[in-house]
Formats: C-alpha cells, sequence, structure tokens
C-alpha cells in the first residue's frame, strides 16, 4: 500500500518546490515526462512511491507528469527532500544542464 504524507507534510513540500524551485519542477518535467517542450511546472501532489507535475507547453497545452522515486517506497518526510533531490540530479544529467550545489 503507497504512503500518504500528511497534510502539513504536503502543504510544506509542495509550497517550497512551487515557490522556491519553479526551475527544478521544469526541468524534471522535461526530463522524466518526454515533453521538451514543456514551457511551465507546478508539482501537485507526491506519495510514498513518486511525485507528480502539472505542466504546460508555451501554446497552452496542459498535462501531468508522475515520476517514481529513484531510491525506491519512501515513508519518512527527511527522504521527500532526497527523492527531490536525487530526482533534481537525474534531470541535470538526463538533459545536460550544470546542477547547482545542494545546501
Amino acid at each position: 500500500m503507497t504512503h500518504r504524507f500528511d497534510d502539513g507534510t504536503l502543504t510544506g513540500v509542495l509550497g517550497h518546490m512551487n515557490g522556491d524551485h519553479p526551475d527544478d519542477n521544469l526541468l524534471i518535467v522535461r526530463a522524466f515526462g518526454g515533453r521538451a517542450d514543456a514551457a511551465g511546472a507546478t508539482m501537485l501532489d507526491f506519495d510514498g512511491d513518486s511525485g507528480l507535475w502539472a505542466a504546460a507547453t508555451a501554446d497552452g497545452e496542459s498535462f501531468e507528469v508522475r515520476v517514481p522515486w529513484p531510491g525506491g517506497p519512501i515513508s519518512e518526510r527527511p527522504h521527500v527532500r532526497r527523492e527531490i533531490v536525487a530526482l533534481y540530479d537525474a534531470a541535470c544529467a538526463r538533459l545536460g544542464v550544470e546542477p547547482r550545489p545542494h545546501a
């Protein structure tokens, strides 16, 4: 059974990703959604198995991309950050983008 995170965790992580890392969201969608034409993306949801992003092209076509966590299923809040960072790093590698250092 897929782990569901509590509302506080969801709100915190989604607020952080969409407020502080919109470019990371876009890289993840472009790399794992097979849509190099994505012009914007927001993280919609996540659970213990994957993250879910909503994206759109410049001409307004909307689509969603679900990406499994690289390290496998998770069930603790600190693991969410680890897996999103791993997705970001993998997206950069896949797209040939130099990743920024992680604090």
